[in-house]
């Protein structure tokens, strides 16, 4: 079964709000933390780590 991956980290990403329950502020932070982080010189080292 092949599942984009954008919609299996939406899933989780629901579910994980929906059972843990964290503040906005958190996961405004680490949204916007992810997506500075990607766009970084830091972006070939964590792909490398992931793959």
């Amino acid at each position: 079964m092949d599942v984009p991956l954008w919609l299996a980290l939406l899933v989780v990403g629901v579910l994980g709000v929906k059972l843990i329950r964290p503040p906005w502020w958190l996961i405004a932070v680490l949204l916007l933390g992810g997506y500075l982080l990607a766009d970084s010189l830091l972006a070939p080292v964590i792909n490398s780590l992931i793959q």
